[in-house]
């Protein structure tokens, strides 16, 4: 479950979010009456899920593991993020470098860069391997492209009957290019639910299939999904996802227009990359919008340290910790004790990561930025299906807040036409 402290943000507050405004914000949301209403199916998703394809995607799953190396998931935007972001947290940024026993999983179509598709290439060598391709379309430029080039690997290598069972396609139930090329080549499909959004997505097949690649157990994290849903319902306004939605919108009415997210957990960098995404792309519209921004501590604290503690006070904070470490890790005594660190002789890394984060959390209250800190209990599947969960149901309520609808991009689509005019696409 994830609990909440406001301690650093009460001294910020000219006065108290009005409880009738994000009563209001929470009704429309559950009863989905508001705006984008037709893409509020993850709001029951931890509940409401197809358990008959959840049953299969841990079954491709156990293929995939079986008969692969590795695993290229094909994929942008919320079609990327929320894996990587759930992978690398539960297992390790480090996750392809470290000994395992399930492949090691690339992400590509995330971008146009051709370097950057030729390292996977090359660090994919002769081994065999798996592709997952997730587009609700199939049209999306930058994984249409990608696609077509680990196609074209496959059948080089397998031949196309064999490059066939190697192709997992998460795509629309009914249409799109994508689902006519998976029905015509029969390759194993999932569907990204018509009701939920890209960037909603994670806890759909769109994330599922490769965090289950990953060896992470799918069951808890739906389950900490679950528990977190059920704590949101039973407590309402005064959960800790809503108490969260209001607060930072009314610290956004006072100038703090800008939030930063910061965790120290270096593992934590992509579930960031996830929430920048899923706010920006929710809020920002309509010439309004909290700018979503992430550091990752303490490291940022020697560069971006000096702007967050004497910038502009247009800021506040959001800090992610986690109170217990997988880890055991002590300081070592040192005869010489030449750098001077024999006072923390014995003490947990741990013990004192939290000193750091409770030392920047007083230094930038003083400053002048507010402070909210998310507290999980440890990195693990329940929690880290619980922070989902709570990052998005909040970011329903604070777009309600702010008179938006959180659940479209109309912004999206500018640079893909002026992309496709500079290309010479065929009506642009």
């Amino acid at each position: 479950m994830v609990n909440i402290s406001f301690e650093g943000t009460e001294s910020f507050l000219s006065r108290q979010p009005d409880k009738k405004d994000v009563q209001a914000a929470f009704d429309t949301l559950v009863n989905r009456t508001g705006a984008g209403n037709d893409f509020t199916g993850w709001i029951d998703l931890p509940e409401n899920y197809d358990k008959e394809e959840f049953a299969r995607i841990k079954q491709a799953a156990a293929r995939i593991c079986s008969d692969s190396k590795a695993l290229v998931v094909v994929g942008i935007g919320g079609s990327y993020l929320g894996a990587r972001a759930v992978i690398e947290l539960l297992r390790s940024p480090n996750y392809n470098a470290l000994p395992k026993n399930t492949p090691d999983i690339y992400f590509a179509g995330n971008g146009i860069s051709g370097d950057a598709l030729t390292d996977i290439i090359t660090m994919l060598g002769d081994r065999d391997f798996s592709v997952n391709v997730i587009s609700k379309s199939g049209t999306t430029t930058e994984p249409a492209i990608a696609f077509r080039i680990f196609k074209q690997l496959l059948e080089r290598k397998y031949g196309a009957e064999g490059a066939r069972s190697r192709i997992y396609a998460t795509t629309d139930r009914a249409r799109g290019a994508l689902k006519t090329l998976a029905d015509r080549e029969g390759y194993e499909s999932f569907v990204v639910p018509d009701d939920v959004g890209g960037r909603y997505s994670v806890l759909t097949a769109v994330g599922l299939l490769p965090i289950a690649c990953a060896g992470i157990d799918i069951d808890r994290l739906m389950q900490g999904a679950r528990d977190e849903r059920t704590e949101i319902r039973f407590r309402g306004i005064e959960s800790a996802a809503v108490q969260y939605a209001a607060t930072r919108q009314a610290l956004a009415q006072q100038g703090k227009s800008i939030e930063i997210l910061a965790a120290f957990e270096p593992a934590f960098r992509f579930m960031a990359e996830w929430w920048k995404q899923l706010y920006g792309e929710s809020e920002g519209k309509d010439g309004k919008g909290i700018f979503p921004a992430s550091v990752d501590l303490t490291p940022d604290l020697h560069s971006m340290g000096q702007y967050i503690q004497d910038g502009q006070r247009m800021l506040q904070e959001t800090f992610v910790f986690f109170s217990h470490a997988s880890a055991s890790v002590s300081v070592p005594a040192d005869e010489e004790n030449l750098d001077g660190l024999n006072y923390l002789a014995g003490r947990e890394m741990s013990y004192i990561n939290e000193k750091a984060m409770e030392a920047t959390m007083a230094a930038h209250i003083s400053g002048g930025v507010p402070v909210t800190q998310i507290r999980l209990a440890r990195i693990c599947e329940e929690e880290v299906g619980a922070l989902i969960y709570f990052f998005e149901f909040a970011c329903g309520v604070s777009g309600y807040l702010s008179g938006v609808n959180p659940f479209n991009q109309p912004g999206v689509e500018a640079y893909k036409k002026n992309m496709f005019h500079l290309l010479g696409k065929p009506g642009y």
